[in-house]
């Protein structure tokens, strides 16, 4: 029988194999931990950072948690996800609404769906303002966006603020290779609510939304990682690739912030055991950059944006941009109401000169 004593030579000799390890891995494939860059794991640790000027480009990494709190429902939240709504159509199984071979030969389910989710319908958050404030202070470099509702682009983010992982409503194209003639959203807004199939004037084609199906490719511009100084991931599971690989993208110092209502993109077995890899490691010994804010992203934003001294400032601009969308709203009514009421007039002549 052993005695403790050596058992416990047996453990420290263990960890010691252990840690050689992760030093030959990490000198070999130089995935060493980074500086320590934040004075404590915590939100106020970030806000200080923020404040401290010494950061200076943010990306923010964004999904469907984001918009929640908007009424558009999340892909995965049971009941109310996109997928539990997807049942009536009778799909083999819920992705193929989103696969680009199931959609060319039936694309009737996909375009039901569009018309409950469809841009205009909704207005921005708490959390897609505050990423416009971070631009308006010449601090986010860039928002990846998973999703496909358009309101960051509402909010204020577009061009060189916002890429669009998954595609956009905000430009369609026909699906045959030999046209790709494309359209304006506009377009493709009246021909969805219209009930019609949208299909290509040139070809007769299906034209389909930009929004990328599985099948698909995303777009390759995940470049502004290695100069990041402040990576924010909100809303999203971090579990579709390549979206979720991004975390590893940023340098071994760079801060990492969850906002979300559950810890997320933690590392694998084998990549965790030697503390190596891109996941993210909020609770170990060895944490050093990462940092999890467990509340709804509107919350965590207000929290964060409080502890900025930015709170006030943050709140004018939801009320005022959300008033700003209802008085656009009411006059695009108003109008749709004038052109109703002057064809029902015109119809109405047309049938007192038959008569």
């Amino acid at each position: 029988c052993q005695s403790d004593d050596s058992s416990d030579e047996g453990d420290a000799s263990g960890d010691t194999e252990m840690d050689f390890l992760r030093s030959l891995f990490s000198r070999t494939l130089g995935l060493s931990p980074g500086e320590k860059v934040l004075d404590e794991l915590t939100l106020d640790g970030v806000a200080r950072y923020i404040l401290s000027g010494k950061c200076k480009n943010i990306i923010c990494m964004v999904g469907a948690g984001i918009s929640t709190s908007a009424g558009i429902p999340d892909f995965r939240s049971p009941g109310t996800g996109l997928y539990a709504n997807l049942q009536k159509y009778n799909l083999p199984y819920p992705e193929a609404i989103f696969q680009i071979d199931y959609f060319k030969k039936h694309p009737e389910p996909f375009f039901a769906l569009a018309r409950e989710l469809y841009p205009g319908q909704f207005k921005p958050t708490v959390c897609h303002y505050f990423m416009r404030m971070l631009k308006d202070k010449g601090l986010l470099t860039r928002c990846y966006s998973q999703n496909i509702d358009t309101l960051e682009r509402v909010a204020g983010l577009e061009g060189e603020d916002l890429i669009e992982a998954h595609g956009t409503f905000h430009t369609s194209h026909c699906v045959s290779f030999l046209c790709r003639k494309e359209y304006s959203m506009d377009w493709m807004q009246t021909k969805i609510f219209s009930e019609d199939i949208p299909k290509c004037d040139s070809c007769g084609s299906l034209v389909k939304p930009d929004i990328v199906f599985f099948g698909e490719n995303l777009p390759s511009t995940f470049s502004d990682f290695p100069r990041c100084d402040l990576l924010i991931i909100m809303g999203t599971s971090l579990q579709v690739q390549p979206f979720a690989s991004l975390v590893s993208r940023v340098s071994n110092s760079c801060p990492r912030l969850l906002i979300n209502m559950e810890k997320t993109g933690q590392s694998e077995f084998g990549m965790g055991l030697f503390s190596f890899g891109g996941g993210m490691d909020f609770d170990s010994d060895k944490a050093y950059r990462d940092v999890a804010h467990l509340s709804t992203c509107d919350d965590g934003c207000m929290a964060l944006a409080e502890l900025l001294g930015w709170k006030e400032e943050l709140e004018q601009m939801v009320k005022r941009e959300h008033a700003l969308i209802d008085s656009k709203d009411a006059k695009k009514k108003d109008k749709e109401a004038s052109q109703n009421s002057k064809s029902t007039g015109a119809e109405a002549g047309k049938s007192d000169k038959t008569e």
